[in-house]
């Protein structure tokens, strides 16, 4: 039996009453007493019964397999400003001794029931926080700093904390792993959590990590400024499209295979002079505005204050972009990262932004608080943890330069790629997305690949990816640690995984 019994007459309820109990159980966790944690409710949950109130009545179905379980909500105050709202799902039964955080998206504050699911229905425990605030929007951050840190790593530290402190009063088992996932915003709280807090976790999987919180914010913004005042500069699908078919000329065949992926667009040449419309090729081809576009979305300029580069879109991820540019969630937080975080002005409006002094002043003024580029991982490595980056070749949203870039500075500073393999690695998938879709393979159980490096001691010398169609694989292909790259070699179906093996550029 999994859950703490107190007493004789405790056990003899168990025996007889078993839902009755578990029910006991859990709703003592309500008179829980921990510093700066009030507990709002807590209660059993029937076996496929959960409904997230408010939400879409379609969703539930998702829901429906899920085992029973003791839901606990609390609110976190580790600030008299902050209000850090929490949840915490613990399997009545069969508890697999594991605990398993997920992350957020953009500046989303809600609590992730959809993700802690999956972790659910595999016997975790599971938690999510709403990092603080309501709502998909920065405004928070207006006469609250308190509430920037707890968006920023406060929030995900301390629901770790609490939710490892009611697992020890909730179980008689101790707890064996404890597990961190999330993608996007998530991945950049994946990375704060192995750079500020790095005993928090056993193993973090960090996918498309938005690491140069600030960075992305204004490249979006460099090109929708451009963009928003040259109208005829602007490249409509069409032109996307164009330039897409156009990067799959170039480089597709680079890795030796015809396959509709770019297997390594950091490394792809594109002559975007041959599509400049001129009396020779008037048809599809771009204007000299636009090709200028697409030149800069796909450049990384200089940030004047440190010398890094701020990555760009790669070629391959150009059916993702819009006609400002970037993708409409990188532009609205962009915008809201600057109108709220780093000007503290409501009414500020792109057509101020001005790239060099403020890209520089971005970063400047978030002093690590967002921003996830500390390379120094050397405690999180000599505690043992497992760290697993991925990020999507064609992600129109992030720039996956920015996770190679980082990837090279902890390799450096910890001393080369040796020094490191043996606790984080970072796959990268071509023709991926943000998070998921393209037209490569792009979906992949990275949660089981880092139970088997924490728990065995098996590397994930490659994770096997798999591309679907109507629900039907079509594709698969292993994802190999970078700067390895999947290789055919030579015979079966180049939509194989067992045809392809990883090799060193």
């Amino acid at each position: 039996m999994l859950i703490r019994i107190p007493s004789w007459s405790a056990i003899f309820l168990v025996l007889l009453l078993p839902s009755a109990a578990f029910a006991q159980f859990c709703e003592s966790l309500n008179s829980l007493s921990l510093p700066n944690v009030i507990v709002d409710r807590a209660e059993v949950v029937a076996a496929g019964s959960f409904s997230p109130s408010g939400g879409n009545p379609n969703s539930s179905s998702r829901y429906q397999d899920l085992p029973a379980f003791c839901r606990v909500l609390l609110t976190l105050t580790p600030t008299p400003d902050s209000d850090i709202k929490m949840e915490l799902w613990l399997p009545t039964d069969n508890w697999n001794g594991k605990y398993l955080a997920v992350g957020n998206g953009a500046f989303t504050g809600n609590v992730r029931h959809s993700a802690m699911a999956m972790p659910l229905s595999r016997g975790y425990a599971s938690s999510s926080t709403d990092t603080g605030h309501l709502g998909n929007t920065a405004s928070f951050a207006l006469g609250h700093p308190q509430k920037v840190y707890d968006f920023a790593w406060r929030a995900v530290h301390e629901m770790a904390v609490t939710s490892k402190a009611l697992i020890d009063t909730y179980y008689d088992d101790g707890l064996r792993y404890s597990y961190f996932t999330g993608c996007s915003a998530g991945g950049r709280q994946a990375m704060k959590e192995a750079q500020r807090f790095p005993a928090d976790f056993d193993g973090i999987v960090a996918g498309a990590p938005g690491l140069d919180w600030t960075g992305r914010a204004a490249a979006a913004l460099r090109i929708a400024t451009h963009l928003e005042s040259n109208p005829s500069a602007r490249l409509k699908q069409a032109q996307r499209e164009l330039l897409y078919r156009t990067a799959l000329d170039s480089c597709d065949t680079n890795d030796g295979v015809q396959d509709g992926l770019i297997s390594n667009p950091a490394q792809c040449e594109i002559d975007l002079e041959i599509l400049k419309c001129d009396s020779n090729n008037a048809g599809a081809c771009l204007s000299e505005a636009q090709v200028n576009t697409a030149k800069m979305i796909y450049s990384s300029p200089i940030n004047p204050r440190t010398s890094r580069p701020i990555t760009g879109l790669l070629p391959g991820s150009e059916l993702g972009w819009t006609d400002l540019g970037w993708t409409q969630s990188a532009r609205v937080t962009g915008l809201e990262q600057y109108r709220y975080l780093v000007y503290e002005d409501e009414d500020w409006t792109i057509d101020r932004f001005e790239f060099d002094r403020d890209v520089a002043g971005a970063e400047r003024k978030d002093d690590d608080t967002l921003n996830a580029l500390n390379p120094d991982l050397f405690e999180f490595v000599d505690l043992g943890g497992k760290l697993i980056a991925y990020h999507g070749w064609s992600d129109p949203q992030i720039s996956p330069a920015n996770a190679t870039q980082y990837y090279e500075r902890v390799s450096t500073v910890m001393g080369g790629r040796e020094k490191i393999h043996d606790s984080m690695r970072l796959f990268m998938a071509p023709g991926m997305g943000h998070c998921a879709g393209g037209p490569g393979p792009n979906s992949f159980d990275s949660l089981t690949a880092l139970e088997n490096w924490v728990e065995k001691d098996i590397a994930p010398d490659s994770i096997i990816a798999v591309h679907r169609t109507d629900g039907a694989v079509d594709r698969s292909r292993p994802l190999c640690p970078y700067p390895e790259l999947a290789v055919y070699n030579g015979s079966g179906s180049t939509n194989e995984a067992e045809n392809f093996v990883c090799r060193n550029p």
